[in-house]
């Protein structure tokens, strides 16, 4: 057993030894720690296992959906939610949030039924593709789907038996609902007008596509301890709100500077998260197209580094920046890419040309000679199977047969021909629709609501139709504005960024509680150059009291603006809370009915 070895032995071993001392070499390059002691979970589950071996070791506690997601990765059950199919059962207990990993959300006690939420990067599709969802709709859901604020589709009322039939549907048509929920990335966003813009700085069609299939075959991409959002933007015309996400990459031209040669670069934007109060902080990295995605895996992965697994309401990345400070972090994220990153200081960038918070409707020109895109209204996001077939048609008949999505809830058709424009804009409208809408219409946001979200507290997509309605009846508004519902503090529509946002709250009146809302006003975005979180500007408003709130605040905006040209945006954070509320107290209404 001790004795000499013999030929193959040796070479063998000599191979073992050098293939240690090789790994040691890369761990220090790399900047990694070395490899684990024998017995640690080696592969693409190894950084999620380590953290939470990390935590428990420090005495602390994983929360529940951790302990689940150790005992079998979501990905490898498969089979259990076949089964569950097959048995007409829907998932129960934290099957319910395991089962989100393959994009099924059970929605009960809202519906007693699935919802599923796709993946499609930068929101673009094709004809074939929306053809087949609606046959899909129709087949195992309700018929319609609904376009979310992350520039994707969602199908509901899809039965326990059919829950399988939807996702492979889906599948068959090059697409995949694969993490779209639950502790994973979400769907990437970038510029709906990429390629056809004339303002744009870069096409964020391939990044998306590229971000998206990284996402795809790096299992590691699934060990997040929450969710996680990733935006590019492009520099186009329609905002993208890429500074509400985790990670951010903003087109910049740069025009010189000491080490910089001119050309596009993007910036590095991270720890958005509205929900929470908080913007995606300037990093001071630029980064070219080509270093993006890798970068982005980098962030990603010093996030399941050093996320939180015993607190769900501190497990985002803001959490981790707050209390490491980003640098700390930036120094990791650099540990993980392998190299250091490219500090923005010293180069010269150019302004950025604003965007237009009405740019996702109406007929607008591309970069094409001759060619346009036609920003279409769905009301707060909903189409049914029909349109979807008949919008199919149009787009294959009078466009290049694409769809672009928007965080605004609606969608384009692009690649029309001038000539084609009238008759495009007619068969839409046979279809119920149109490019047209009301300053308050066009910028309506509305979640799902307790329609279809155990979570929400009001029916926002209904009570965002009715609103339109009664606004556009007595105040005329002539600048674009935002209205944002959401149902709960998870604030999916994002009320935060909104003109308006409306968060929605039961309200006691004596011995009932009524659907409500807190009200919210004076919030942008940066890609509309008006960033600012909404402040509180009512509590606990009982709907039927609503309509009547938003219109005195409306009029006293038009009636009291410092110029015609004044936004909504501009002139809440000109005054303080109380002093609006003390000047709509004294503005009549009927000088200023539409």
């Amino acid at each position: 057993m001790t004795g000499e070895f013999d030929d193959q032995q040796k070479q063998w071993l000599q191979s073992f030894v050098s293939g240690i001392e090789a790994r040691k070499a890369a761990d220090k390059l790399s900047g990694r720690a070395p490899a684990a002691a024998v017995g640690a979970t080696v592969g693409p589950d190894a950084l999620q296992h380590a953290a939470q071996d990390r935590t428990v070791a420090a005495g602390g506690k994983l929360v529940a959906e951790e302990t689940a997601k150790r005992a079998r990765h979501p990905l490898d059950r498969w089979d259990e939610v076949v089964g569950r199919a097959e048995a007409g059962q829907f998932p129960k207990g934290v099957d319910v949030f395991l089962t989100k990993y393959h994009g099924l959300f059970y929605v009960a006690p809202a519906e007693n039924s699935f919802m599923c939420r796709l993946r499609i990067p930068n929101g673009i599709l094709n004809g074939w593709q929306m053809r087949g969802l609606a046959d899909a709709a129709d087949s195992f859901g309700g018929g319609y789907a609904d376009v979310t604020t992350r520039a994707n589709l969602q199908i509901r009322e899809i039965p326990a038996n059919h829950a399988v039939d939807l996702l492979l549907a889906v599948q068959e048509l090059g697409l995949t609902s694969r993490g779209s929920g639950a502790d994973n990335i979400r769907n990437i966003t970038g510029s709906p007008t990429a390629g056809i813009d004339p303002q744009e700085l870069i096409d964020t069609r391939p990044l998306c596509r590229d971000m998206h299939h990284y996402i795809l075959n790096h299992r590691e991409m699934y060990g997040l301890p929450r969710k996680f959002n990733i935006a590019f933007d492009g520099g186009g015309r329609v905002p993208v709100l890429e500074d509400t996400n985790d990670i951010g990459f903003v087109a910049a031209e740069v025009t010189g500077g000491a080490g910089f040669d001119p050309g596009i670069y993007l910036r590095l934007q991270l720890g958005g998260i509205t929900g929470h109060q908080d913007f995606a902080h300037e990093t001071g990295v630029l980064l070219t197209p080509g270093e993006c995605v890798k970068v982005a895996g980098a962030v990603v992965r010093a996030f399941i580094t050093h996320g939180d697994r015993t607190n769900r309401t501190k497990a985002r990345l803001k959490y981790v920046l707050d209390r490491m400070g980003r640098d700390q972090f930036l120094k990791e994220v650099e540990k993980e890419y392998g190299s250091p990153l490219r500090r923005v200081s010293g180069a010269e960038i150019a302004p950025r040309a604003l965007a237009d918070k009405a740019g996702h409707i109406g007929v607008h020109a591309q970069k094409q000679a001759g060619k346009n895109y036609l920003g279409l209204v769905l009301p707060v996001g909903r189409i049914t199977s029909g349109q979807m077939r008949g919008l199919a048609e149009i787009a294959e008949r009078f466009g290049s047969g694409t769809f672009r999505l928007t965080v605004w809830q609606n969608l384009l058709i692009s690649d029309v021909a001038d000539p084609d424009v009238g008759v495009c804009i007619a068969a839409v409208q046979a279809l119920g629709l149109g490019v047209e809408a009301s300053a308050i219409r066009s910028g309506l946001v509305a979640c799902t609501g307790n329609a279809g979200c155990k979570f929400a507290a009001s029916n926002t997509k209904g009570h965002a139709l009715r609103l339109a309605d009664y606004l556009e009846m007595r105040v005329a508004v002539d600048l674009p504005i935002n209205i944002h519902l959401t149902g709960c503090h998870h604030s999916c529509a994002q009320h935060y960024v909104g003109d308006i946002g409306l968060l929605a709250a039961k309200v006691e009146q004596g011995e009932d509680s009524v659907e409500g809302y807190h009200v919210y006003i004076g919030g942008g975005a940066a890609s509309t150059q008006e960033q600012a979180m909404a402040r509180e500007y009512a509590q606990s408003v009982a709907f039927d009291d609503l309509p009547p709130l938003l219109e005195r605040l409306l009029a006293t905006w038009l009636a009291h603006r410092s110029a015609p040209t004044e936004t909504f945006f501009e002139f809440c954070r000109r005054h303080e809370i109380e002093s609006l509320r003390e000047l709509a107290a004294r503005t009549p209404l009927r000088a200023l009915a539409a």
